[in-house]
């Protein structure tokens, strides 16, 4: 008789995959209003986070599934990411189905918009289980599609509407490059599987394979906010709805880094040092016009728009260094982006529901709700990388992994761009700090849960910073790699 088990490691998976149908479904049992789809939602991604944190590491290739489906040390640490981010996504779109927001109108659909997070955060599940490049393919489209829909979630809302067109368009453009990529490697390796492909690609390289990885690079670089391949992030930045520009940044990329770090140690890893200048040049012409975009913003979300895009150019200096250190960088620093990014996310959408979304809407914050100023220096400094916050190490592990390879150049030239966001993430902390407050702003009020988040998210903001000196549990799987 066949007898079947499911190994306790892949239980998380299997309930994220129900989940949205769980969520969804829900709806049918109770009125379009209901808290019930909420609270449901938070229990289950709660409880797939715990169960997460009970798989132990195991080191090495990690543990496989019906042959094609592995749950390594850096999936494990991916999908915590992932979670994360989807409970922080939760949160955060509460009120926008509450109350109208940002002079955009009330969103509606509760369930179908957690479901839809949901779908995207298995998508990026799937692509760090993936053992075949059709597994990998259908992974970070599963993680794209929902992200389209809740783009355009609010259809009373032209901006979002026109945002959602632009992303699929040109999303359409780099899945496109994507399959391209994977049929020329298809076509040099004569496999789907990526041990094979690995094996082909260590016996010699050939022409096939360099247009295959530059197909490759250029879909993924339009996930990942590459340059020249962002134009499409501050405008969908700006049209989306703000809880969904929060997910989309956060989830999107970590999505998208975990495609390339699969990518460039698993099927490619023999030919890393040939592909190298490739992303160096990626990573420093990034981070500059990310930077440098940043700088003539006014609009608080197209502000995040170019400091996402920054922010790619940094992770991909990771890219450089060894699979271990590359790995360890970047897992730790997606953890620091996230709380960061969604701290400053929650403040900005604090103020989009008194206020108009722009910089001077923070004049005076400090004199009118010093809790937010606080929070919003917290979470610029972390981005800006400024000690003693989780930014400064978790940019440092970045670089680090980069010199280990002997990239200096790229680092210093990294290292001063960092100065130069430094200048335009401290302009919102002047505004907040130092300018004077304007009469004719709407007074800011924060729910009990608001305020509860915003003081979870400073601290673990904090914590992180001095998590490497407390503890190397975190790394401890990636040894063996």
């Amino acid at each position: 008789m066949f007898d079947f088990v499911v190994p306790s490691f892949i239980v998380p998976d299997l309930l994220l995959l129900l989940f949205p149908f769980i969520v969804i479904g829900s709806r049918l049992f109770c009125d379009a209003k209901s808290n019930v789809p909420w609270r449901i939602a938070n229990i289950g991604f709660l409880l797939i986070f715990m169960l997460l944190n009970f798989i132990p590491l195991a080191g090495g290739e990690g543990r496989f599934f019906i042959c094609n489906w592995r749950v390594d040390d850096f999936g494990v640490f991916m999908r915590e990411v992932l979670v994360v981010s989807a409970i922080l996504g939760m949160w955060f779109s509460k009120d926008y189905f509450m109350h109208a927001a940002a002079g955009k109108p009330q969103m509606h659909q509760i369930a179908e918009f957690i479901g839809a997070i949901a779908f995207a955060t298995f998508g990026g599940v799937t692509v760090v289980s993936a053992c075949d490049t059709i597994t990998f393919f259908l992974g970070l489209e599963i993680a794209t599609i929902p992200m389209y829909a809740l783009t355009a979630w609010n259809k009373q809302d032209q901006l979002g509407s026109e945002a959602a067109t632009k992303y699929i368009l040109m999303g359409s453009v780099a899945t496109a490059f994507e399959l391209f990529g994977f049929s020329y490697l298809y076509g040099f390796a004569g496999s789907l599987h990526f041990d094979a492909i690995q094996r082909a690609v260590a016996a010699g390289a050939s022409p096939l394979l360099w247009i295959a990885v530059l197909f490759l690079f250029c879909g993924i670089g339009f996930k990942l906010t590459l340059f020249p391949f962002y134009t499409w992030a501050p405008d969908v930045y700006e049209g989306a709805p703000t809880p969904v520009t929060a997910v989309l940044s956060v989830t999107s990329k970590a999505t998208a880094i975990a495609f390339l770090v699969v990518l460039v140690y698993g099927p490619l890893a023999p030919v890393q040092e040939q592909i190298a200048p490739l992303i160096a040049l990626l990573a420093g012409v990034t981070l500059f016009v990310g930077n440098l975009g940043a700088l003539k913003q006014y609009r608080l979300r197209r502000f995040m728009a170019y400091s996402s895009i920054a922010q790619a150019g940094y992770i991909m200096v990771a890219l450089l260094g060894t699979a271990a250190m590359a790995k360890t960088a970047i897992i730790y620093y997606l953890f620091v982006y996230a709380v960061s990014n969604y701290l400053a996310f929650f403040v900005f959408g604090i103020i989009g529901h008194h206020r108009e979304e722009i910089f001077d809407s923070l004049r005076g914050l400090s004199k009118q709700n010093p809790s937010l100023a606080i929070a919003l220096a917290i979470s610029m400094f972390s981005l800006a990388g400024i000690p003693p916050l989780a930014g400064f190490f978790g940019k440092f592990h970045l670089f680090f992994s980069g010199a280990t390879t002997g990239h200096y150049m790229l680092i210093a030239f990294a290292v001063l761009n960092n100065v130069l966001a430094l200048f335009y993430y401290l302009q919102l902390v002047k505004s907040a700090w130092v300018d004077e407050p304007d009469g004719h702003l709407n007074p800011l009020r924060l729910t009990r849960r608001q305020r509860g988040v915003i003081i979870l998210l400073s601290c673990a903001v904090v914590i992180l910073g001095f998590l490497p000196f407390l503890s190397d549990n975190i790394f401890m799987g990636f040894s063996g790699l």
